[in-house]
C-alpha cells in the first residue's frame, strides 16, 4: 500500500511539474529566428511612419502658421539644454516610485492618464483622414466652445475651441480603442496610441534651428548611454511602465499569433527626438525650394541604418542597447556630411523656421531708436 502510495504521489508531482513548465511555455515562448525578424521589421516600419508623416504634417503646420501669422511654439537653445537634465529627474523619479511603491498601483494611475492623453492624440491623428473618408450622406455640423473670463479689457479665453460633428466620431472610435487598451493591453492597442504620440510629437515640437537640434541630441545622447550603460534604471522602467510609451512586437508571432507575449520593444523617445530633427531638415529642404529633399531622405536613410545597427549589437552582446548612441550620430553626421560636399554648411545653420522674429526685434529697436533721437532733437530746439 506504502508503495502504491508513494507511485500515486510521484506521479502527480510529475503531473503538476509538467503543468507549470506548460504554463511557463505560454507566458513567454521562445523566439525563433523567423520571430526575431518578423519582430523587429515591424518594430523598424513602425519606427520610420511617424518620422515620415509627422514631418510631411510638421511642413504643413509651419505654412499654415505662417499664413495666419501664428506664431510658433518652439524649443530654444536652454530648452534643449535642461531637457536631457529634467528626463533624467523624471526617470530617476519613476524608477524610486517602481521601487517603494507597488507597480500595479502606479500603473493604474498612469494608464488613466495616458488613457486621455491617446484618446485625444489619436482622435488628431485619425481627423483629416475620417474627413475624407466620411460620406456625403453624413452632415458636417460646426461647433464652437467659447469659455471665457472677466469682461471688456480683462477678457480672457479659458476655452476657445472649434470642433465638427466628424470630430466627435473621432472622439468616440478613439475612446473605443482605448477601452480596449484599458480592458486588454492588447499589443496592438497599445501600437496605436503609442504611433498617434509618436506622430503628433514630430509634428507638433518644432526646433527653430540646426544648432538647437544638435544640442538636444548630444545631450540625450549622453542621457541614454549613461541611464543604459551605467544603471538598470532604464531597463527597469521601461519593462515596469504599463503605459503606451513604446511600441511592442511579439517575437513569438509566427507560433502564437496575435496573442504573442514575449516582445521586442522601442521606446518613443528613439522615435520622436531623431524625428524632430529629421522634420527639421524637411522644412529647410522646403524652404529651399529645391526639387530633391536631399537632406530629409538622406537622414532618414541614416536613421533606418542606425536602427539596424542598434539591434544587432543588441543581438551579439545579447544585452539592452541605448538606440540614441547609433541614431544621434547618424542623425547629426548625415546633413553635416551633405551640407559639406554640397558646400551649403552655412546656410544650413544660418536657417531658422521663424526669422521673422529677429526682423521684428530689429524693426522695433531702429523705431525707438529714431523716436529716442526725434526727442532729443526737440528737447535740443526747446533750449535754444
Amino acid at each position: 500500500m506504502a508503495d502504491k502510495a508513494a507511485e500515486v504521489v510521484t506521479e502527480a508531482l510529475k503531473d503538476v511539474e509538467n503543468a507549470t513548465k506548460e504554463t511557463i511555455t505560454n507566458e513567454k515562448v521562445p523566439a525563433t529566428p523567423e520571430g526575431v525578424v518578423v519582430a523587429y521589421s515591424g518594430l523598424i516600419v513602425m519606427a520610420m511612419l511617424p518620422i515620415i508623416f509627422g514631418s510631411i504634417r510638421s511642413v504643413k503646420l509651419h505654412i499654415l502658421k505662417k499664413e495666419t501669422g501664428e506664431k510658433a511654439e518652439s524649443m530654444t537653445k536652454k530648452d534643449a539644454m535642461y531637457f536631457p537634465i529634467i528626463a533624467s529627474a523624471a526617470l530617476f523619479g519613476l524608477y524610486m516610485f517602481f521601487k517603494i511603491f507597488s507597480k500595479d498601483h502606479i500603473n493604474l494611475l498612469l494608464t488613466g492618464y495616458f488613457f486621455c492623453l491617446g484618446v485625444i492624440a489619436l482622435a488628431h491623428l485619425l481627423s483629416p483622414i475620417l474627413n475624407s473618408l466620411m460620406p456625403t450622406s453624413v452632415p458636417k455640423i460646426s461647433f464652437h466652445m467659447h469659455f471665457t473670463k472677466g469682461e471688456g479689457k480683462h477678457e480672457e479665453d479659458i476655452i476657445n475651441y472649434k470642433f465638427t460633428t466628424y470630430d466627435i466620431i473621432c472622439l468616440a472610435i478613439s475612446s473605443l480603442i482605448g477601452v480596449w487598451y484599458l480592458y486588454k493591453k492588447h499589443w496592438i492597442a497599445n501600437n496605436m496610441f503609442g504611433l498617434a504620440f509618436a506622430v503628433n510629437g514630430v509634428e507638433l515640437l518644432h526646433l527653430n534651428n540646426i544648432v538647437t537640434g544638435c544640442i538636444l541630441l548630444s545631450g540625450l545622447f549622453i542621457y541614454d548611454i549613461f541611464w543604459v550603460f551605467g544603471t538598470n534604471v532604464m531597463v527597469t522602467v521601461a519593462k515596469s511602465f504599463e503605459a503606451p510609451i513604446k511600441l511592442v512586437f511579439p517575437q513569438d508571432l509566427p507560433t502564437n499569433g496575435l496573442s504573442g507575449t514575449n516582445f521586442a520593444m522601442l521606446g518613443l523617445g528613439d522615435i520622436v527626438i531623431p524625428g524632430i530633427f529629421i522634420a527639421l531638415l524637411l522644412r529647410f529642404d522646403h524652404s529651399s525650394k529645391r526639387k530633391t529633399r536631399i537632406y530629409f531622405y538622406s537622414t532618414l536613410t541614416a536613421y533606418f541604418l542606425g536602427l539596424l545597427a542598434t539591434i544587432f549589437v543588441m543581438h551579439v552582446f545579447k544585452h539592452a542597447q541605448p538606440a540614441l548612441l547609433y541614431l544621434v550620430p547618424a542623425c547629426i553626421g548625415t546633413p553635416l556630411l551633405v551640407a559639406l560636399v554640397r558646400g551649403e554648411l552655412k546656410t544650413l545653420f544660418a536657417y531658422e523656421d521663424h526669422p521673422e522674429e529677429k526682423i521684428e526685434k530689429k524693426d522695433s529697436k531702429e523705431s525707438s531708436g529714431s523716436a529716442s533721437g526725434t526727442n532729443k532733437k526737440k528737447e535740443s530746439v526747446k533750449a535754444k
